[in-house]
């Protein structure tokens, strides 16, 4: 990693940011930020679940640790929400986010037809 300013990261570290056009990332303000900074977009597929670590990597996980758990308050499931993030194994995301170039890949070969697992 580069030793960077906090004040200065967006300036001093390359970026490259996966987004699809949802209104909020293709607002011009967003836009504006995104091009300030010099942060390339790489192009992504509306809605895309092929592509989107939280449809691939995230949700799966998360569905399967919620099974069958019922709450009684709506405290109660933010609790068990927090408690799972918190006892995530630190190289969680950093597989997700790694993986993300055999799914392009994949996406790439098949046309952008679905990827399966």
């Amino acid at each position: 990693m580069v030793d960077c300013p906090v004040g200065q990261l967006p300036q001093c570290v390359m970026v490259a940011l996966q987004h699809d056009n949802a209104t909020p990332h293709s607002a011009n303000l967003t836009q504006q930020w995104l091009q300030r900074y010099g942060w390339e977009i790489l192009p992504h597929p509306a809605h895309s679940p092929d592509l989107a670590p939280s449809d691939f990597h995230l949700f799966g996980p998360l569905k399967r640790h919620l099974g069958g758990m019922a709450f009684e308050t709506e405290d109660d499931l933010i609790s068990e929400l927090r408690n799972w993030f918190d006892n995530l194994d630190v190289d969680f995301f950093r597989v997700g986010i790694n993986s993300l170039l055999s799914r392009w890949q994949k996406c790439i070969d098949l046309h952008g037809d679905y990827v399966e697992k």
